[in-house]
């Protein structure tokens, strides 16, 4: 990614320590200091403030980052481990219907539990994912640069976000809970 060379460039022209610029735009030096290294990508929120102060544009300023960031955004490892997840979360369930017809003991529960934990080592990647490639601080970004609109931080990471995933678990939650309903129909339970 090259916003952290700009930024380092950008601070340079100005004279300014990464200590300096980190009170000019309300961060830490060590917020500066992981951009500059790469460690780290500003949200959209800092990315704005640095354009405002170095008196470029952003399209200047994340220079070669955007198609980076759009292939971040639609990873194809992402996809896979979503699909994966996906088809072990319906095998866990088909096979707890097969465990209540078939099985007697605690140990016909082995199946779908070891199944569902492989849902869930995917569902961890995935996050894993989401965080190495700042797929939410990047989709912001784009649409920003697209549809020329600000997110606001604060109500994305309280309000909307809640709300989100909520929706997310709730229809995830309502989707497997029906196929579970399905699986015990299927194996004669109901």
């Amino acid at each position: 990614m090259n916003v952290g060379h700009q930024i380092r460039i950008y601070r340079k022209e100005l004279n300014l320590s990464q200590v300096e610029l980190a009170d000019k735009i309300y961060v830490s030096s060590q917020t500066i200091s992981n951009w500059e290294n790469k460690r780290s990508y500003p949200d959209l929120h800092n990315l704005i403030a640095l354009t405002s102060l170095f008196n470029v544009s952003l399209d200047e300023l994340v220079k070669g980052d955007v198609v980076e960031m759009k292939n971040a955004v639609g990873k194809d490892e992402m996809t896979k481990y979503t699909w994966m997840m996906l088809g072990f979360i319906l095998l866990s369930i088909i096979s707890m219907g097969a465990a209540l017809k078939f099985s007697d003991s605690w140990f016909g529960w082995l199946i779908p539990l070891i199944l569902w934990m492989i849902s869930m080592y995917f569902a961890i990647k995935i996050e894993k994912l989401k965080n190495k490639y700042n797929v939410q601080t990047y989709k912001e970004i784009l649409d920003y640069m697209e549809n020329g609109y600000q997110v606001n931080q604060k109500s994305r990471n309280n309000k909307k976000y809640f709300i989100e995933k909520t929706i997310i678990v709730a229809a995830f939650t309502a989707i497997i809970g029906l196929l579970g309903i399905l699986s015990l129909y299927l194996f004669g339970e109901l």
